[in-house]
C-alpha cells in the first residue's frame, strides 16, 4: 500500500511553540535577575549563645543587675571585642555575667546572614575557642582576657521564640529557697505559645539544686518541654535534661548543677491544656558534691552522687576498694541508669579498672566479679545529658569456694542449689538449667533443658524446642485443637479463645461484640476504647475517660513499690478506725469494684453493712492517710451468687456517700466489655497494700507486681479442678510473685491501647506466692452486664 505523507505542524502549532519558548526565556530571566540582584538581599536568621570567663576582671555585686552602670560597660566591652572576631551582621546581643571564681560572661548572640554565608559564621563562631585557647594570642584581642570561651548554635524549637521577654532572673540564698512555676500554675492551665525563662544563680563555691514537687506536662515533648542547663544560656553542650509528660511527687525530678548557675526553659506550642509545674531552687556548698573515697572490709556500699535523683554534669568520682589478702571482690550493681549507653561508652560511664567500663541502663543487680583483692570503680558525667545514676555494694568471696553452699552460675552469681533444673532461670543467664536430668514431675526438653509437666500440650512452647508440645493427644473431657493444644470441653464457644490459634470458637453461633448506638453491631475483638472509631458514630470510643495514669513510669529498676498516682484507680478499703483490710477499684465517681469476700459478716465485724467501712482514694502511703481523699459509703451490693465455700462469683460493689474529683491520683479504670479477652501469656499487673509473704504484714507502700495470665485448663488442673469459667488465672509459676491478704478486692489490671482495663478482681489462692500455685481472679468481662444493671456504668 502506498504512504501517506505527513502534514506539518501547521501555523497554530509554530505559534503555540513561540509561546511556550517566550515564557520559558522569561522564567530564565528572571531567575537571573533574582539571583544577581535581588537575593543578595535575602537573610538568614542564626542565634548563637555561649559563654567565656574574663580572667583580669574582679566581680562586683551590680554586675547581677544589668540596669547598673558597672554591668553596662563590662557587657559593652564583651560585645565589642567579640563582635571584632566575628562579622559585621550581629545586630542583637545579650550578655549575662556571673561570679563563679572569677568573672562568667554568659552571651546570646543573633545574626542576619546573607544567604549562602552561613558557613562562614559557623566558622567564625567555632573558632573563638581557637583564638582565646591561648595566652600569647588572646592578649593580643583587647582590653579583656578571656579564656574557656564555649559557643553553640541555638536549638531550631527556640529559635522564633529566642527573643522573648518572659525571663526571670533569681538568686538563691543558703537560708531561704526560691520557687519557680509555670505561668498561672496552680490556679490554672499554662498559656499556649510560651516561652519561659528562670536564669538562675547561686553564691560562688556553692551549687544549685532544682526540685520539683509538681510536673504536669504534655507527654510529648515535640510539643511542651521543659529544658534545665548547667548555664545561663541555652547551650546544648550543658543541656542536662529535656522532660515533659507527669512525674509523681514518689518519683521527683532533682537536678544538681556543676557550678553556680542554672537555666530553666519552659516551651509550648499553641495546642494543649496541662498544670504545669512548680520547683524549688536552694544552694549549697559544693563541697558536700564531695564523692568517692577508700573503702575497706569484706563488704560495703556506694552510689553516685544525688542518687536515686539525677547526678550533675562534670563529675568525677573515684573509690578505691580494698578486701583482707587472699580475697577476690564480687560488685554488683542493684540500679544502674547511666546516660545513653552508646557503644564504648563515650559519655557518662563507670569503670572497673582493669575489667570493663557500663553505662546505659543496665539489667538490675548486674554483676562484676574482680580476681584480686583491690580494684578502683571511676564514675564520669560529662557536661550533658545527666541520668539516675547507680547505687553499688561490694563483698568479698573465696576463689577457691565463691558460693560456699550453694550453685555457681557462669555469672558469678550463687543460687539456692534447689533452684537447679527447675525450669526457671534463676541465674540469669540460664546457667542452672543447662545440662539437667529431669525427675518424673518435669518435662524432659530436647535441649536438656526441664520444663513443669503441666505445661505438656498447653499451646505454648516452653521447652524452646517445641518438646512439650509434640505427640500431643486430649484426655475426655477435653477439646483438641487444631494446633493439637488441649482445652476443657467446658470452654468450647464460650466466647474465649482458649486454643492459641482460636480453633475453639470456629463455627460457634455467637452475638456479636459490640452493639453501636446507631444500630450497628460489630464483631471485632476489644473494640471498647482502642482509638478507632469501628461504628461510626463513635460510641464504641465514647466514655473513655479512663485507664489513663498521669504519672510517667519510673525507671528505677528492681523492687515493687508503685510510684505515686501509678494506679489511680487503687482503692484501699479500711473497717472504721482501723487498718487496710481490702481492695478496690474505681470506676466512677461514685462506684468501687471489690471482692464479695470482702463484704461477708464474721462473728465479730458486720462487714456487709456499708457503715462498717472508709474508703481512701489517691492514697500511696498507709501511714499518710491525711493526704488521701475518704469516703464513707451508701452501699455495698454483693452479687447474690456468691458461693462463700468456693469463691465464685466473687464481686461486689460499692456506692460511695459522695462523688468524688479526679485529679492526678484519683481516676477511674476502664471497664471491659464482656466480650473482651484477655488471652494466655499476656500480662497483667496486681497492686495492694497486702502482705509481701505469706503470713507476713501488710505493705505500708502500696506494691505492684507484673504476672501473666495462666491456660485455664492448666490452673484447673494445678488448682484441683476448682476453676469455674468466672475466674481467672493469672501467677508467675515458679513462685514469688503474688497476691496476698489484704490483696483481696484489687485490680488486676490489663493494658491496651495505652489504657488500663479491669480485667480481674483479687479473690483467692492457695498460700501466697507458693511454686505452681497461681492467683485466682474474678473474671470480670462476665460480670459486665450486671455491673451496669446495677451502677449504670
Amino acid at each position: 500500500k502506498k504512504l501517506e505523507k505527513k502534514r506539518g505542524p501547521g501555523k497554530v502549532g509554530i505559534i503555540v511553540g513561540l509561546v511556550i519558548l517566550a515564557a520559558v526565556l522569561a522564567l530564565i530571566i528572571g531567575l537571573l535577575v533574582w539571583h544577581f540582584h535581588f537575593r543578595k538581599d535575602l537573610k538568614l536568621q542564626k542565634i548563637y549563645t555561649g559563654s567565656l570567663r574574663i580572667t583580669n576582671q574582679v566581680f562586683v555585686d551590680a554586675y547581677e543587675n544589668p540596669d547598673s552602670a558597672e554591668f553596662k560597660n563590662l557587657a559593652n566591652q564583651v560585645m565589642d571585642q567579640v563582635r571584632t572576631k566575628l562579622i559585621e551582621t550581629n545586630f542583637f546581643f545579650i550578655v549575662i555575667i556571673v561570679k563563679s571564681g572569677s568573672v562568667i560572661a554568659y552571651y546570646e548572640s543573633e545574626f542576619a546572614v546573607p544567604v549562602g554565608q552561613e558557613a562562614a559564621v559557623d566558622r567564625a563562631v567555632s573558632s573563638l575557642s581557637e583564638t582565646y585557647s591561648t595566652k600569647v594570642r588572646r592578649a593580643q584581642q583587647g582590653p579583656l582576657v578571656f579564656d574557656h570561651v564555649v559557643s553553640s548554635a541555638l536549638d531550631t524549637r527556640l529559635f522564633s521564640k529566642a527573643r522573648s521577654d518572659t525571663r526571670f532572673a533569681q538568686h538563691a540564698r543558703s537560708s531561704a529557697e526560691e520557687t519557680i512555676k509555670s505561668p498561672g500554675f496552680p490556679d490554672q492551665p499554662y498559656t499556649p505559645n510560651s516561652f519561659v525563662q528562670w536564669q538562675l544563680r547561686g553564691d560562688p563555691g556553692h551549687v544549685l539544686k532544682l526540685s520539683f514537687d509538681t510536673f504536669y506536662l504534655e507527654k510529648n515533648c515535640t510539643n511542651d518541654f521543659v529544658r534545665v542547663y548547667d548555664s545561663l544560656v541555652t547551650m546544648d553542650k550543658h543541656l542536662m535534661a529535656e522532660k515533659c509528660g507527669f512525674y509523681s511527687p514518689s518519683n521527683p525530678l532533682t537536678f544538681i548543677s556543676s557550678r553556680n548557675v542554672m537555666l530553666v526553659t519552659f516551651v509550648t506550642n499553641e495546642e494543649g491544656n496541662f498544670p504545669g509545674f512548680r520547683a524549688r531552687v536552694t544552694q549549697f556548698s559544693r563541697d558536700k558534691l564531695a564523692c568517692g573515697g577508700k573503702l575497706s572490709g569484706s563488704s560495703g556500699s556506694f552510689k553516685s552522687p544525688n542518687f536515686p535523683s539525677y547526678y550533675p554534669p562534670s563529675t568525677t568520682c573515684q573509690w578505691d576498694i580494698e578486701v583482707p589478702n587472699s580475697k577476690f571482690i564480687k560488685l554488683k550493681f542493684p540500679k544502674f541508669m547511666v546516660s545513653t549507653g552508646s557503644p564504648n561508652c563515650p559519655g557518662d560511664n563507670v569503670q572497673i579498672v582493669g575489667k570493663s567500663t557500663l553505662c546505659g541502663q543496665q539489667p538490675a543487680n548486674t554483676m562484676v566479679t574482680v580476681n584480686s583483692n583491690q580494684v578502683s570503680v571511676v564514675f564520669k558525667s560529662d557536661s550533658s545529658q545527666v541520668d539516675r545514676g547507680f547505687s553499688a555494694t561490694y563483698e568479698v568471696f573465696e576463689p577457691s569456694d565463691p558460693c560456699p553452699d550453694q550453685f555457681q552460675c557462669n555469672n558469678k552469681r550463687c543460687i539456692d542449689p534447689s533452684l537447679r533444673c527447675d525450669g526457671w532461670n534463676d541465674c540469669g543467664d540460664g546457667t542452672e538449667e543447662k545440662n539437667c536430668k529431669c525427675d518424673a514431675s518435669m518435662i524432659q526438653c530436647r535441649n536438656e533443658v526441664c520444663k513443669p509437666m503441666f505445661w505438656r500440650c498447653d499451646g505454648v512452647n516452653d521447652c524452646g524446642d517445641d518438646t512439650d508440645e509434640l505427640n500431643c493427644g486430649c484426655k475426655i473431657g477435653e477439646f483438641k485443637c487444631k494446633n493439637d493444644q488441649c482445652v476443657s470441653e467446658k470452654l468450647k464457644c464460650d466466647g474465649n479463645p482458649d486454643c492459641k490459634d482460636g480453633s475453639d470458637e470456629d463455627g460457634c453461633t455467637r452475638a456479636s461484640t459490640f452493639a453501636c448506638n446507631n444500630g450497628k453491631c460489630i464483631t471485632k475483638q476489644n473494640p471498647m476504647c482502642d482509638g478507632q472509631d469501628d461504628c461510626g458514630d463513635n460510641s464504641d470510643e465514647s466514655s473513655c475517660d479512663c485507664g489513663k495514669k498521669a504519672y510517667t513510669n519510673s525507671r528505677i529498676v528492681g523492687g515493687q513499690e508503685a510510684d505515686m498516682g501509678e494506679f489511680p484507680w487503687q482503692v484501699s478499703l479500711h473497717v472504721k478506725n482501723t487498718a487496710h483490710v481490702c481492695g478496690a477499684s474505681i470506676i466512677s465517681d461514685l462506684w468501687l469494684v471489690t471482692a464479695a469476700h470482702c463484704v461477708q459478716d464474721d462473728v465479730k465485724i458486720k462487714y456487709a453493712q456499708a457503715g462498717t467501712w472508709e474508703a481512701y482514694l489517691g492514697l500511696h502511703r498507709q501511714t499518710e492517710k491525711q493526704k488521701a481523699t475518704k469516703r464513707f459509703l451508701k452501699q455495698i451490693i454483693p452479687h447474690k451468687n456468691y458461693n462463700s465455700h468456693t469463691y465464685d462469683n466473687d464481686i461486689a460493689l460499692m456506692e460511695l456517700d459522695s462523688p468524688v474529683t479526679f485529679s492526678a491520683t484519683i481516676r477511674p479504670i476502664c471497664l471491659p466489655t464482656a466480650t473482651d479477652v484477655f488471652p494466655t501469656g499476656e500480662t497483667v499487673t496486681i497492686s495492694g497494700w497486702g502482705a509481701t509473704r505469706e503470713g507476713g504484714a501488710g505493705a505500708p507502700v502500696l506494691q505492684k507486681a507484673n504476672v501473666r495470665i495462666i491456660n485455664g485448663t492448666v490452673c484447673d488442673e494445678l488448682m484441683n479442678g476448682q476453676i469455674t469459667s468466672r475466674m481467672t488465672c493469672a501467677g508467675v509459676l515458679s513462685g514469688g510473685v503474688d497476691a496476698c491478704q489484704g490483696d483481696s478486692g484489687g485490680p488486676m489490671s490489663f493494658l491496651t491501647n495505652d489504657r488500663m482495663f479491669l480485667a480481674g478482681v483479687v479473690s483467692w489462692g492457695d498460700g501466697c506466692a507458693r511454686r505452681n500455685k497461681p492467683g485466682i481472679y474474678t473474671n470480670v468481662p462476665k460480670f459486665r452486664a450486671w455491673i451496669k444493671e446495677k451502677t449504670g456504668v
